[in-house]
């Protein structure tokens, strides 16, 4: 099989939706929808797909957001039937080089108990920046 990265075109999002429900990574219930994808790629970042060239099928995303001063990377895995056949490092190599080009320091959050992520993510380079905890309001209409 072979595969491309490519960026992430509007007619993409009901196969990048898949990808992420089954990898359990995001969903419209987490404000993944079309708009939000839209207003990243306006404020400078980049959603990358990761296609098999035979299907057309999208197997893997890696959604990165900029804020001005860094990068995030956000959505970043494979399928599980197409996991641990090295296309991650794939994957991972055109992120890395957006962040190259816009000389941009990259960041990522991943689950402690993901060993497979991340022993790739340091593979790469990443480093473990300490013992912080995530919080984060999803539904700012309930705010005090």
């Amino acid at each position: 099989m072979d595969f491309l990265v490519r960026k992430y075109i509007n007619d993409d999002y009901s196969q990048v939706l898949t990808v992420w429900e089954k990898t359990g990574m995001g969903g419209k219930h987490r404000g993944d929808d079309k708009n939000a994808i839209k207003s990243t790629l306006q404020k400078g970042g980049e959603l990358l797909v990761l296609i098999e060239k035979e299907s057309d099928k999208i197997v893997g995303t890696s959604w990165i957001t900029n804020d001005g001063r860094r990068l995030y990377l956000h959505h970043f895995g494979i399928l599980p039937d197409y996991q641990s056949k090295g296309l991650s490092k794939l994957l991972l190599i055109e992120s890395l080089e957006i962040a190259r080009q816009l000389n941009l320091q990259i960041k990522l959050e991943v689950h402690k108990d993901n060993n497979i992520a991340v022993n790739l993510y340091k593979k790469f380079g990443f480093k473990y920046l300490g013992d912080y905890d995530v919080y984060i309001i999803r539904d700012v209409n309930n705010l005090i």
